[in-house]
């Protein structure tokens, strides 16, 4: 019997200072929606390490033990545990998840040639009170055994490991080592079971068929025993959405995306500015490679705060502009050493010694602070903003304000369906809405109409003239911009004019019959329009069809899926031709963003026209085989969200860090010009930009780590501003301290960036082999550096990365690394740019959608209903559910659903009458509809695009693309199932570590 003592906890870093405002995100997720009560993190103890010998399609091995990290003696506590309560009186859980496979004595070591699955009898431990002779039953991948279990002789006073009840207050031998959250049960005094055997259909071994046929029966290993992402969210919640989230402790991880909790910046950026994979930085670049944990922080500088949360203060320091370091240029920051009575600071980034201006002046208290620390944001807050001075801009002059150009495709195909009429009707209105600067009555916005087809037509709409004038382009080789004055104009100048054209553009265009278009040339009249303005700006697109006409930047169709699954699949993701590059690059440079709105029939080549959207810091939208009717709300609503938000333009920014880590590596919507500066023609509060660091020297455990990120940009009113956020990590010695640290949510979604980045220049299969190789890596280290030793049946996780092998099970399976039969390659290459700048809210749900059931909560509560697992054992066909990913939302009903449920949300009296595919629930008198509408419209509110509404009925032909969102199941295209996974991944580990 192993019993190991667990290490002393590590002190927390730093002391609380004053409180900020701060404010409550939209939260979801839930707990399991099953009426059974939570089971323990259960025992198993059969063939998971080698019930399936050959690796589920799409994995493969992972490289025998070259790979395997080093030996490290180092032993710590790894966090708090939530799990393996094995007796009654337990005061402390051991933080480890467990799988274990038990070996009995005499049995060959899983794993060794001569011990075939087959020879282990399925031993099957259990907590709670002894069955008398039950029929016990668990599962794993379809495969079961079931047979009546003799109550166990109850064992010495341990409380587990047996089917006799905990005899009085135990000690908690829940987890063999410190530090890892444990599912499974512990090694423990053999149980006298009769043994079983396991159906040779099931696992592949040549002795299989020599058993006799009485014995040959299956095994099923219980889902509740492997970590649920439900109850993990769930528990977050409960232990940490109750408290405000103070920053002023060095390398504190901050609650889960999913958790809804206040910010109270005491020194640090809040989290919803900048997350990292880890919080604790391994102090030397061994290390690091060893445990192999990518160091990045997802970083999303104009992130949105809610009204509870105030805006980062804006600091004028006059003329003289901005404090910072002259060595590194860091800029002052609570961070920074204040020394010699105040006249000199010490840059906490790179040591040198700085003079401190009269100006800023001041003397330092008892404890060597300034006594005006706490009046300045940048010497007390994480984040704060500086106005900038006339040095921080283009040619030495301060920014005109910036302007949209609102361009519109004219063609037969947007015609047709009744976009055009839709669009103009919209921007009438929409142009109320501008984004303004604070309090401005009016925004300084000025706007621009272009529409176009093979030739573009530039329209005057000066606030003098009585009618717009229209001006035709027609050498679109060789563009420009016929008119200056009268194209960008104030909107509330000229706004009957405006008016006239939106409601004449429309009929001009009625009956044409031209079906080519241009593109690349309409960027460009974009881009020589602000250029010749001496302003920033964006353009809006609305493109419907493959540029085919002659023009720069013609694209041909090259759809083909034949190349899926092969060496040449890369190619579906790469632009066809380098023109849009250099285009982007020139719209980067003049501060020119583009935001596109697709609406194809068929094939447009979206990882072609993508590239300037993405490389300028802008948005795609895509509304595949366009109606009004049934799209407009999405549409409209997208719309409206993409020209109202708050955007920076003409941005640069570039993070700095202290001395042994830099960043090397940078993934988002961005172009980059030199190896440290992100360059944005536009940044709005959606979008994050992820940085990957490296060491260059050692850490120093006591100093630990800083990042400072810096935003230079123009806001909507004009106005050159300088965003600073500050984040203070701790160093570690112990990997334990790392492993206890990491954020799983951050670390996948970076992984997915990672890989989504790799699909340009790799075959995708090799992207997945070196996902899953990477994730075994990460476990095996943690597994043979930070765990006691034990049983090489058991799966050891660390208890916050449990989840990893779930989530990035969920990433592989995604449609860009494993698509479906019915998943275009434009919609493959739209999915991927989408991610790369995705936050970590976005990408946790994206990945493992939420599947909420309407029925079981009481119809008076306004709360959530609580989730359940993504799984169609979760679903139960009398209920009705919500599943959304932050992009789709289907509602799913059950076929024996009550007829009073159907009556309250459809108004019809039978489930057969329920009309599939409907987009829009009818508004209903009654509380389930209005509790139903509700929910809808607030899931829609906590998303940055509009989710629409698809309802799917059980049984029907719609269910296979609902099914395809039950990521915890085996897809259709291939993807392991959740048990499938992790038994794979288990048997990656124990071949590292062999």
């Amino acid at each position: 019997m192993n019993v190991n003592q667990s290490a002393p906890p590590v002190p927390p870093f730093g002391q609380p200072q004053p409180i900020y405002p701060g404010y409550h995100q939209s939260s979801y997720g839930g707990q399991p929606g099953s009426t059974a009560p939570p089971t323990p993190y259960g025992a198993y103890n059969g063939p998971v390490p080698g019930y399936q010998q050959t690796p589920p399609q799409g994995m493969s091995r992972a490289p025998p033990s070259s790979g395997a990290p080093p030996a490290s003696t180092a032993q710590a506590p790894c966090g708090p545990a939530t799990y393996g309560q094995f007796g009654q009186g337990d005061v402390q859980n051991g933080p480890s998840s467990t799988v274990q496979v038990q070996r009995l004595p005499g049995s060959q070591p899983f794993g060794s040639p001569l011990a075939p699955v087959v020879s282990q009898p399925a031993v099957l431990q259990s907590y709670g009170p002894p069955p008398t002779s039950a029929q016990v039953t668990t599962q794993l991948a379809g495969m079961q055994i079931s047979g009546a279990v003799a109550p166990a002789p109850p064992t010495s006073g341990m409380g587990y490991g047996s089917f006799g009840p905990a005899r009085g207050p135990q000690p908690n031998y829940g987890s063999p080592y410190p530090g890892a959250a444990t599912f499974g049960s512990q090694p423990g005094p053999p149980q006298p079971l009769p043994p079983k055997r396991l159906d040779p259909d099931a696992i592949p071994s040549p002795q299989l068929n020599e058993l006799p046929p009485q014995q040959k029966t299956r095994h099923r290993i219980d889902p509740d025993a492997i970590p649920s992402p439900i109850q993990v969210i769930e528990d977050d919640r409960n232990n940490r959405g109750t408290e405000p989230f103070v920053t002023g402790v060095r390398g504190q991880v901050p609650p889960l995306v999913t958790t809804n909790f206040l910010v109270k910046d005491q020194g640090n950026a809040s989290p919803r500015y900048i997350r990292c994979t880890s919080y604790n930085i391994p102090c030397t670049s061994d290390m690091a490679k060893q445990a192999q944990v990518p160091l990045a922080a997802v970083i999303k500088p104009l992130a949105r705060l809610p009204p509870e949360e105030a805006s980062p203060y804006v600091v004028d320091h006059g003329e003289s502009g901005p404090l910072r370091c002259n060595r590194c240029k860091a800029y002052m920051c609570p961070f920074m050493q204040f020394i010699e009575g105040g006249r000199r600071f010490q840059c906490c980034f790179c040591s040198c010694i700085n003079d401190v201006p009269p100006q800023y002046f001041q003397h330092l208290d008892h404890t060597g602070k300034r006594v005006d620390a706490y009046d300045r944001p940048e010497l007390s807050l994480g984040s704060y903003e500086f106005l900038a001075t006339v040095d921080y801009c283009k040619n030495n002059k301060f920014p005109s304000p910036p302007a949209f150009i609102f361009m519109i495709d004219v063609s037969y195909n947007a015609i047709r369906t009744g976009l055009v009429r839709l669009l103009c009707e919209e921007l009438k209105s929409l142009l109320d809405f501008l984004p303004r600067e604070g309090g401005a009555e009016e925004s300084a916005i000025r706007v621009g109409f272009v529409t176009y087809n093979k030739v573009l037509h530039f329209y005057n709409v000066k606030s003098s003239l009585a009618q717009p004038q229209m001006m035709v382009v027609s050498d679109v080789a060789d563009m420009f911009v016929p008119l200056l004055d009268g194209f960008l104009v104030n909107v509330i100048e000229s706004r009957a004019v405006i008016t006239s054209l939106l409601d004449q553009i429309p009929e001009m265009f009625a009956d044409t019959r031209e079906t080519e278009t241009v593109f690349a040339p309409v960027i460009q009249a974009g881009m020589e329009a602000l250029k010749a303005a001496e302003c920033a700006g964006k353009l809006f697109l609305f493109h419907t069809s493959l540029p085919m006409a002659e023009a720069p930047g013609k694209l041909k169709n090259r759809d083909d899926r034949k190349l899926i699954n092969t060496d040449k699949e890369k190619t579906l993701f790469q632009p066809q031709t380098g023109a849009y590059q250099t285009l982007a690059k020139e719209c980067v440079a003049q501060g020119c963003c583009v935001d596109l709105f697709l609406f194809p029939n068929q094939y447009v080549d979206v990882a072609t026209l993508s590239v300037v959207p993405q490389l300028t810091g802008g948005s795609v939208y895509k509304y595949a085989c366009f109606q009004v009717e049934n799209d407009q709300e999405r549409f409209l609503s997208d719309l409206r969200r993409d020209v109202q938000k708050v955007v920076g333009f003409d941005a640069v920014m570039r993070v700095r860090t202290s001395t042994g880590i830099r960043a090397v590596d940078f993934f988002g919507a961005f172009y980059m010009s030199n190896t440290t500066d992100v360059e944005l023609a536009g940044l709005d509060g959606d979008k994050t930009v992820t940085v990957e660091f490296k060491h260059d020297d050692r850490l120093n455990e006591e100093s630990g780590a800083l990042l400072q990120c810096a935003l230079l940009y123009t806001s909507c009113a004009g106005q050159r501003r300088l965003r600073i956020h500050n984040l203070a990590l701790n160093c570690c010695t112990q990997l334990a301290d790392m492993y206890r640290n990491c954020e799983t949510d951050t670390l996948i979604n970076y992984m997915a960036k990672f890989a989504y980045r790799a699909v340009l220049n790799s075959p995708v299969k090799a992207v997945r082999d070196t996902l899953i190789t990477q994730c075994a890596q990460i476990l095996a280290c943690y597994r043979k550096n930070c765990a006691s030793p034990s049983s090489a049946g058991q799966l050891i996780l660390p208890e916050c990365m449990k989840l990893l092998p779930v989530y990035l099970n969920c990433v592989l399976k995604s449609d860009v690394l494993q698509p479906g039969a019915e998943v275009t390659t434009d919609d493959r290459a739209y999915v991927r740019q989408l991610v790369t700048s995705m936050d970590v809210a976005e990408t946790n749900v994206f990945f493992y959608p939420r599947l909420l059931p309407l029925t079981k909560s009481p119809i008076e509560s306004t709360t959530e209903p609580p989730a359940v697992r993504a799984s169609e054992e979760r679903l139960s066909n009398g209920d009705v559910y919500l599943l959304e990913n932050g992009l789709n939302l289907f509602l799913w009903v059950g076929a024996s659903v009550q007829q009073g449920v159907v009556q309250s949300l459809f108004s019809v009296s039978s489930f057969s009458q329920i009309t599939s595919g409907l987009s829009v629930l009818p508004i209903l008198d009654n509380p389930l509809s209005k509790k139903v509408r509700d929910l809808i419209d607030s899931l829609r509110a906590q998303r940055s695009r509009y989710m629409k509404l698809i309802v799917v009925k059980q049984e029907d032909k719609l269910e296979m693309l609902f099914k395809h969102f039950l990521v915890e199941d085996k897809s259709l295209s291939g993807g392991a199932s959740y048990v499938d996974f992790l038994c794979h991944m288990h048997k990656e580990i124990r071949q590292l570590l062999s």
